[in-house]
């Protein structure tokens, strides 16, 4: 969840912004980003910069509402838990 609350947080990010951010391989995220982009919850843009490759991802919109559901179930839970 912690890449999905990265994305969350800005529009855009390169692989290489979340990778370095989340102390991931590239092995490691490039899975949990083709698990999210299947589900369709990211959008996965590959341009070139300066003759370099460069891997853009953000939250779709569907990938943005199931996050939000995601926050509104920990409050949930937060609130039973308060009220014991």
């Amino acid at each position: 969840m912690a890449l999905m609350s990265l994305l969350a947080a800005t529009p855009e990010l390169s692989f290489t912004e979340m990778r370095d951010t989340l102390s991931m391989t590239d092995g490691n995220l490039s899975v949990h980003l083709r698990t999210l982009q299947e589900a369709g919850y990211v959008a996965v843009t590959k341009t070139f910069q300066d003759r370099r490759p460069l891997t853009t991802c953000s939250l779709t919109k569907a990938g943005r509402q199931a996050f939000a559901d995601y926050i509104d179930l920990l409050e949930q839970i937060v609130q039973q838990n308060k009220k014991k």
